[in-house]
């Protein structure tokens, strides 16, 4: 590695708190579905800022997006209106199952899902929450409390209140779990930190129909599978359901940070004026860049490209995995979220870094879990070559 690179290492330890196991990488620029490092190596993402460039590393009708509205207004308080805030809304309401129309604002998905567990509570009156075990919904608080691992949950247990924790997949265990204290059951569609799980055919419909049943609500953490990730504009529409509560995240702004949440009207009247709020809630900037992103993948037709690639790079990693079935113990995902499981975490270990030596970047999650969430846009020979190198990196472990 460089000096620059030693540097930024050096600085860190002065200034930053350090929070996760950093690659040896120091990136200083990107574009589509590349980046380059300090040194000026070239690297095929493959992890999207953990899905969050969604149509690419500064794309050009997004770089514009944002150019235009910083010369416009980037900030003002949230009790005037403003344009991109609303048009936003619109948009999401058009793209969201029917009945869910209203929209509000964050900057992150743990936010979002701070939010959706207040609304929930307010709505219902209740003050207990059902997740799953595996599950990821951030770091927050409110959020940790739902948060199904240990590793995460457990250092801060004297300060949150743990939901009640089921298996994922498992309608049963769900409907045994809603007590008439429970305001709302938070599940994501796909597990994406967990280990890319997906749940069971009609599994989110049921848990549907067991929250209502009990007076609870249904929170669908879409954060990182909304905006076309599993080839739908939501992940639930799989399963042909509409949650109370939808959250919103990563892939929305592109690269700028926006999150979200989404209700019915029934639900979303729960919340009077001073329940709940942000400064940064849906300013003008952060709004006009998920509008360019919206304009993109409705344009390039990502979302139905997203299923169609998504089908393939599957369908080779399944083929591979039988091959290498000592290695590999098979591959799971819905569109471009796509996990290949191996067998062994330290196997799982070297082939990451091998990978990235060769100039791939994916992610490791649950241990063993290769995760690729590309940008949606990706070139299809470059994944084709990012697939090459794993399954050479897999070969020569």
């Amino acid at each position: 590695m460089s000096s620059r690179h030693d540097a930024l290492v050096s600085l860190e330890k002065q200034v930053f708190m350090p929070t996760v196991r950093r690659w040896p990488l120091s990136i200083v620029r990107g574009d589509g579905s590349r980046v380059w490092d300090v040194d000026g190596n070239e690297y095929l993402d493959l992890t999207a800022g953990w899905g969050v460039t969604s149509i690419g590393h500064c794309h050009p009708a997004l770089v514009e997006a944002i150019s235009d509205q910083a010369r416009t207004l980037m900030q003002t308080t949230n009790v005037v209106y403003t344009e991109p805030q609303l048009e936003l809304a619109r948009r999401l309401a058009r793209v969201a199952p029917g009945g869910i129309h209203r929209s509000f604002f964050t900057s992150s998905g743990a936010e979002a899902n701070e939010g959706a567990l207040k609304l929930a509570a307010r709505r219902t009156g209740r003050s207990r929450f059902v997740a799953t075990l595996g599950s990821f919904h951030g770091r927050t608080l409110g959020a940790l409390g739902c948060l199904g691992q240990d590793k995460y949950r457990q250092p801060w247990s004297e300060l949150v209140r743990e939901a009640r924790f089921v298996p994922y997949g498992d309608a049963g265990a769900a409907r045994a779990a809603l007590g008439d204290d429970v305001a709302a059951m938070i599940v994501e569609p796909v597990q994406g930190e967990g280990g890319v799980h997906v749940p069971p055919p009609g599994y989110l419909a049921e848990l549907a129909r067991a929250c209502h049943e009990a007076g609870a609500l249904l929170i669908a953490d879409e954060v990182q599978t909304c905006m076309g990730r599993t080839g739908r504009w939501l992940a639930v529409e799989h399963d042909d359901v509409t949650p109370d509560i939808v959250t919103l995240g990563k892939g929305l702004g592109g690269g700028v940070p926006i999150a979200g949440f989404m209700a019915t009207d029934d639900v979303m009247n729960a919340i009077v004026p001073g329940d709940h709020g942000g400064t940064y809630a849906g300013n003008p900037l952060s709004c006009r860049a998920a509008m360019a992103v919206f304009d993109v993948i409705e344009q390039d037709g990502l979302v139905e490209r997203a299923a169609h690639l998504g089908q393939q790079v599957s369908g080779r990693l399944d083929a591979f995995a039988k091959l290498e079935s000592e290695r590999v113990e098979g591959v799971r995902g819905r569109g471009l979220l796509i996990g290949l499981v191996l067998r062994e975490p330290a196997l799982a270990a070297r082939v990451h870094a091998d990978v990235r030596e060769r100039g791939v970047l994916v992610n490791l999650t649950a241990e063993r879990v290769l995760r690729l969430f590309p940008a949606l846009n990706i070139d299809e020979a470059d994944l084709d070559r990012a697939v090459d190198v794993i399954e050479s990196a897999i070969e020569a472990a």
